[in-house]
């Protein structure tokens, strides 16, 4: 079995952790911001050494392509570049190396294959900057209007949006050159898992079978105001507490269902938020996910349940926004699965709670992703790390899979 490099990878690692290094092991990189330009400069001197030839679609995702030896779609990988505020030096960026790495390692070993390979940098996938999340895969997939999206403003500079970063950046290219069905064959990404699972289980691999869906609804608790000191406890309309009530309630009931069912109250705020009085309105956020869509049913059939008042104060509920669950290409789950047990790594299927690119190209190509365990399961935070030794895996995986599209497909 060929193996991709430790050494190369660490040195890719390294080289990409200084664009938009925090000092303390992490990353801000923003999408198209200065630090960000910087990488995806860095990608192109890289790439262009290997012999690529790279284009960019309108939205600036970048394309990098090494010819195959037939005229047939380019299999494609990669992932983004971008980061939240303060994440790690894997997220995203890990998939991107790593199909750099593939690519050296088919051009440098001359590795036959048929087809094209392309590694793929997606724009603006964490939605850090500019809402929404994974807003230029979504956009070539048909998920956002174009329109819309360019008119996102940036958190970090009020009034810019979007489409003036976008022009601005020097990466904005032609609509002629999106992903599509008839130019590409089939995706695989590779990712951090994000969470504790593989590295508690002792898992090399993660099999990944798609997506979770999820829902994600707002609560509005209304009572009333009124002196914390003088009005006697049978007589309050107390937001908090009604709102307190609920929450035990929805994890009580969201206790009985699968396991694998994960929940969050992750967003609380209280008014008037003053410690002598009774708070008036209360509001929550609950983020549910499963990849069932019959056990999502069950969490909102739990939710309409709750009655329109709780401790004397009116309940209110709204959906914030939806995410169906997405299953991978069964095909290519088999490929990965097979490639882990070529290399002799453990591996363990799994759904991923999390989203990315590749659950909306699914819609377009086949596709599908791997995953390396997350040291601790620390992600979105400047402890993210996976071993160079588990990231050579993953890369090893990510190589035999595309080798084995390649003879397939």
């Amino acid at each position: 079995m060929v193996s991709c490099s430790a050494e190369r990878l660490e040195d890719k690692i390294k080289t990409f952790s200084k664009f938009g290094d925090t000092g303390r092991g992490g990353i801000t990189r923003f999408s198209l911001s200065p630090e960000a330009l910087v990488a995806r400069k860095e990608f192109e001197k890289r790439m262009s050494a290997l012999g690529a030839v790279i284009v960019t679609d309108d939205m600036a995702n970048m394309y990098a392509t090494i010819a195959g030896s037939e005229n047939l779609p380019s299999i494609i990988t990669g992932s983004h570049m971008d980061s939240v505020k303060q994440g790690g030096n894997y997220d995203g960026i890990l998939g991107v190396l790593s199909a750099m790495e593939v690519a050296e390692t088919i051009v440098t070993e001359k590795i036959p294959h048929r087809h094209p390979i392309t590694v793929v940098v997606w724009t603006n996938e964490e939605g850090a900057r500019f809402e929404p999340a994974m807003m230029s895969s979504g956009v070539i997939c048909g998920k956002f209007e174009k329109e819309t999206m360019l008119a996102s403003e940036a958190k970090d500079i009020p009034g810019y949006t979007f489409g003036q970063a976008l022009k601005e950046s020097g990466f904005e290219g032609e609509v002629k050159n999106r992903l599509t069905p008839e130019k590409y064959a089939a995706l695989v990404e590779l990712h951090i898992e994000q969470g504790p699972v593989l590295e508690a289980e002792n898992y090399d691999i993660g099999i990944v079978e798609g997506v979770c869906g999820m829902i994600n609804y707002e609560f509005t608790f209304t009572g009333q105001a009124d002196h914390a000191g003088t009005t006697p406890m049978k007589y309050r309309h107390d937001a908090l507490y009604a709102a307190a009530k609920t929450i035990q309630y929805l994890h009580d009931e969201f206790d009985k269902l699968d396991e694998k069912l994960v929940y969050t109250t992750g967003k609380i705020s209280a008014h008037p938020n003053i410690h002598t009085i009774i708070p008036d309105e209360v509001k929550f956020t609950l983020d549910a996910r499963h990849q069932n869509p019959a056990v999502i049913a069950e969490v909102l059939e739990i939710i309409q349940k709750i009655p329109a008042e709780v401790e004397r104060c009116q309940v209110k509920y709204e959906e914030a926004w939806t995410r169906r669950s997405v299953a991978f290409n069964s095909e290519l789950v088999n490929y990965v699965e097979n490639g882990a047990e070529q290399y002799g790594y453990t591996s363990k299927r799994m759904y991923s709670g999390p989203g990315h690119d590749a659950q909306y190209v699914a819609d377009v190509i086949p596709t599908t992703m791997i995953f390396v365990p997350s040291e601790k399961g620390h992600s979105h935070c400047e402890l993210e790390y996976t071993p160079v030794e588990s990231c050579l895996k993953g890369v090893n995986v990510l190589l035999e899979t595309l080798l084995t599209i390649d003879r397939e497909m």
